[in-house]
């Protein structure tokens, strides 16, 4: 068989197909290949880890029909090198060759068996704007856990009441945004790596498809010729109510650039010392300490509108770091119960969101 296309497209949907493959060295081979089938005119590219699914199509000139899966990463780089507009793709001897010009290469194939197919998603569509979407996600995603051991601590926790809330908690910080609803989002639980995916191939997209299969348990979102398919994560989410404290008795507001600065800065001294950066609280500022630290050396002063007590909490500088760095405003409001106590961080443009990290105990 043999199939003639256009190279940058087709290195394009395989390299996005790539990042939908299984990265586990103990996943069947299938898992860590792209299926590839054609279906009329069209070339369609399949990819899954099992708990999501990638779908995507082009144009190709092709002989027959016939299917086969393919190792992606030394394709995907030998089509990087080339500068050939279209390629020529030919499958014989359980092998694909790949042909430039006067160059061509050859790949072996992966023993095609029984591919996973996306789940059928026969639930009506409805259209979501991907602003919505890369304006919010980001401020949760970086807060969800990676430990598989707790599922549904990797997963985005979507509530729909009167308005719609996106949670997400690593057990050592939590992120919340309440908006107002978009569509019909349904309450459920979404693989936080599922969304960093789709977040960053729809970015140039104005809107995207949505739908929801609460008997399969899954999602799909598609933009233009681009399926992503995710199972959701089943189970229960923490009470992240009884996280969020309800009082405060210091409230900061500092410069969400200066903050961001200030805590590189004595980060480079706090790698040495568990990643602990204290911030102590005065009348009129913060000021930045690593661990254990005691006088003016390795230190920054940020001035600030401090109200209530003096108080000084320590935190892993990475959390901090973290937040900062997906906070999108001025100003950031830091509210302070106790040192032991979880604390709490805004954005004086965003009254839907809070960001809460537990501190570190230090001895005094």
């Amino acid at each position: 068989m043999k199939i003639k296309l256009n190279r940058e497209e087709f290195l394009d949907k395989l390299t996005f197909a790539m990042r939908f493959t299984s990265t586990k060295l103990s996943s069947l081979p299938i898992l860590q290949g792209i299926y590839i089938k054609k279906e009329g005119n069209k070339l369609h590219l399949y990819s899954s880890n099992l708990n999501a699914f990638f779908h995507t199509s082009l144009s190709a000139e092709i002989e027959k029909d016939e299917d086969f899966v393919i190792e992606p990463k030394k394709t995907i780089e030998f089509l990087s090198f080339l500068a050939d507009a279209k390629v020529e793709l030919e499958v014989k001897d359980k092998q694909m060759f790949i042909k430039a010009e006067k160059t061509k290469g050859r790949f072996p194939l992966i023993n095609a068996g029984e591919f996973p197919m996306p789940p059928k998603i026969e639930e009506k569509t409805q259209k979501i704007k991907t602003e919505f979407l890369t304006r919010n996600l980001p401020l949760v995603l970086f807060s969800a856990s990676t430990d598989e051991t707790r599922p549904a601590l990797s997963g985005v926790n979507f509530l729909t009441n009167e308005e719609l809330t996106l949670v997400s908690t690593d057990g050592f910080r939590l992120s919340l945004v309440k908006t107002k609803k978009e569509g019909r989002l349904p309450s459920v639980i979404i693989p936080a790596d599922f969304l960093r995916e789709i977040t960053h191939f729809i970015k140039d997209e104005k809107e995207v498809d949505f739908s929801y299969s609460a008997k399969g348990k899954a999602i799909l979102f598609k933009a233009g010729d681009t399926e992503f398919y995710s199972q959701l994560i089943e189970g229960d989410f923490p009470p992240f109510e009884k996280v969020i404290p309800q009082e405060k008795k210091t409230t900061v507001t500092l410069e969400k650039e200066e903050f961001l600065r200030n805590t590189k800065l004595i980060s480079v001294f706090a790698r040495d010392l568990s990643n602990i950066i204290v911030l102590e609280v005065k009348k009129n500022g913060v000021r930045f300490t690593p661990k254990a630290v005691e006088g003016e050396e390795n230190s920054a002063f940020q001035d600030g509108v401090v109200e209530g007590e003096e108080q000084k909490v320590a935190f892993n500088y990475k959390f901090l770091l973290d937040f900062l760095n997906v906070a999108d405003s001025k100003n950031i409001v830091i509210e302070i119960l106790r040192s032991d106590a979880p604390v709490v961080f805004r954005m004086d443009n965003n009254q839907g969101f809070l960001h809460v990290i537990m501190p570190v105990r230090i001895q005094e």
